[in-house]
């Protein structure tokens, strides 16, 4: 007897890794869980149209960055966890358009806000 193996589509591999990502965002303090949780939506979203090579490039960075996460988090979340993310590496900003590099300024400049500052920003949105 032989076992059929059904493949995931395109759209599928997308939501599974997009829930995945919220679900790693969970083990997040609150305000790094909002701020990161907003960015995702934002990035899948504007890359919904992306060219078949955009995409495949897409999905393995944000596939690297969810095993990333799992890794940081740990099975307990952040009280567990040495540190989260990691630094870019010297010459990556070279491979960035200056859209990305702005869009990485922005986001550092919401990371590093006051407490106050982000949740005021986030339900503005």
């Amino acid at each position: 007897m032989m076992a059929t193996v059904q493949a995931f589509t395109h759209t599928q591999r997308v939501r599974v890794l997009y829930k995945t990502i919220l679900k790693l965002h969970r083990g997040l303090p609150l305000e790094l869980k909002a701020l990161g949780d907003q960015y995702i939506r934002d990035e899948f979203q504007r890359h919904k149209e992306a060219a078949p090579e955009q995409a495949q490039a897409f999905m393995v960075e944000w596939t690297n960055y969810a095993v990333t996460m799992a890794k940081q988090l740990g099975i307990r979340g952040t009280h567990t966890a040495k540190t989260i993310g990691k630094p870019l590496k010297e010459g990556e900003l070279d491979n960035f358009t200056g859209e990305q590099i702005y869009q990485l300024f922005e986001l550092h400049e919401a990371a590093t806000k006051p407490e106050a500052d982000v949740t005021n920003s986030m339900s503005d949105k």
